[in-house]
């Protein structure tokens, strides 16, 4: 009896044994499944037409009450002519107070926009996949928009701030290692996106990573290159920025009343008589607009930073760019104009360039964001301005413009200049009389020693040339 119960309780265990390996095998069919199934929904993600992208929730109306009562009795077109006409002209006048209040404020504004335009990008990306529940996707990029800007912005009071970060030992600290800072909180960002991948978010937490880098790109880069063009002169932040609102405002005037023939698919409403009309108004108002900032020292001058009263001045003596200049005219334009010469500021031939730029390849940037705008099917980036859009709406055009200005300035305008450092000069304005005094000493004997070696080298020469004897003297 004992053998039969061992016999059949080791049966029992078999039994038991298998049904366990069989149950394992399901979970494992199953889990290899649910693995499939969630590579194929991904695989579709990226495959997926544009049809098929989640849409974004439709700006709300930001138009002041007074305003609707107002044009109640107008049509949707007029109405949107009115409000679009109406908040330009108070854009404009609070962008000429803040010109007024110098070029510090000019400053923060481009910091402001730059920020929000970044708000605007990353909350499209944030509601299209909001229902993914990525992790730590906000808080990772305003750290990275962080990050960026104490690089950039580092650097520029490196190079623009020196006397006053030699007078503060704290500062002096952060700016002598100031990209290894700039490193090390980029590289803790990295890190955390890192530890942020979620099994079943990876393909989504790096399309996400891309949104982030590509919008820094875009805004925080060229708003960079902003600033650099503000401390070259006003002029050259002004005359850029002022083409693209007029050839902007230009377009919008001739394709709403002279618009018949669509320029692009990507923007229905933009007309090739609105481009040519913005093209040519721009390029009369760049060469107007240049030749009245060129006579004030306030919009020519560079910005440069006054330690001793804390302040940013221009105060110089104009380049040649902003000196009053004779030109000929070209023989076949004599003709028509009756004029043999012309006085005019040589700016104003380098404002051609400028406003050539804004006016034919500035509205690619537009075209760009109307594309993205369709790619996720939302009319504008945000409903910041009433008629407008969003911020990145009126500025998509100007990021493109700034790096022109940049590369224009450092290939056609620094070129012709002597190579000097701006940082060498700023550093030795820091230093005491005496070092000052020191090096004025040296720099006289090095000058009186080149004077020395010119006599002897123009010597010389003659001796060759001319047969003579060879004096003591100089011996």
């Amino acid at each position: 009896m004992s053998a039969r119960r061992r016999r059949r309780a080791a049966a029992q265990e078999q039994e038991q044994e298998e049904e366990e390996e069989e149950e394992e095998e399901e979970e494992e069919e199953a889990g290899s499944d649910k693995e499939v199934d969630l590579e194929e929904r991904l695989c579709e993600l990226d495959l997926r037409s544009d049809s098929d992208v989640p849409d974004v929730p439709p700006p709300t109306d930001s138009t002041p009450e007074i305003l609707k009562r107002a044009l109640s009795g107008l049509s949707a077109r007029w109405k949107n002519w009115w409000i679009r006409g109406i908040l330009t002209l108070a854009m404009i006048s609070g962008f000429f107070l803040i010109i007024y209040l110098g070029s510090f404020m000019l400053m923060l504004l481009v910091l402001s926009i730059q920020v929000k335009c970044y708000h605007e990008i990353i909350t499209i990306g944030y509601r299209v996949y909001h229902s993914y529940d990525l992790p730590w996707f906000r808080s990772l990029s305003w750290y990275f928009l962080l990050c960026v800007n104490y690089f950039f912005y580092g650097e520029t009071v490196a190079d623009y701030f020196a006397t006053f970060v030699q007078r503060r030992e704290q500062l002096q600290f952060l700016i002598r290692y100031h990209r290894f800072i700039s490193f090390t909180l980029y590289l803790t960002g990295f890190c955390m996106f890192v530890l942020s991948l979620v099994k079943k978010h990876y393909r989504l937490q790096f399309y996400m990573f891309a949104w982030t880098h590509v919008t820094l790109l875009i805004t925080v880069t060229q708003s960079h290159l902003v600033i650099q063009n503000l401390f070259e002169g006003m002029i050259w932040f002004l005359v850029p920025i002022s083409s693209v609102i007029c050839n902007d405002i230009a377009a919008y005037i001739f394709g709403f009343f002279f618009g018949r023939t669509p320029l692009i698919k990507l923007s229905p409403k933009k007309t090739w008589e609105g481009f040519i009309g913005g093209f040519f108004s721009t390029v009369v108002f760049g060469f107007i607009f240049s030749y009245f900032l060129a006579q004030h020292q306030y919009f020519v001058c560079p910005v440069e930073y006054n330690s001793e009263t804390n302040r940013f001045v221009t105060e110089c003596e104009p380049s040649e760019l902003f000196q009053m200049k004779k030109y000929s005219v070209p023989p076949l334009l004599q003709a028509v104009l009756g004029w043999e010469t012309v006085n005019m500021y040589p700016f104003q031939m380098h404002s051609f360039a400028l406003s050539t730029f804004a006016s034919l390849i500035g509205p690619f940037g537009g075209f760009f964001a109307s594309g993205f705008k369709r790619a996720f099917k939302i009319k504008d980036f945000a409903d910041t301005i009433p008629g407008h859009g969003g911020i990145m709406d009126r500025f998509d055009c100007q990021y493109l413009m700034a790096t022109f200005v940049h590369v224009y300035i450092t290939s056609f305008i620094r070129s012709k200049a002597i190579p000097v450092d701006v940082r060498y000069l700023t550093e030795l304005k820091c230093l005491t009389w005496r070092l000052k005094y020191c090096i004025e000493g040296t720099l006289q004997e090095v000058k009186n020693a080149t004077c020395c070696l010119a006599i002897s080298g123009c010597v010389t020469w003659l001796v060759n040339w001319r047969g003579l004897k060879f004096s003591p003297y100089f011996g």
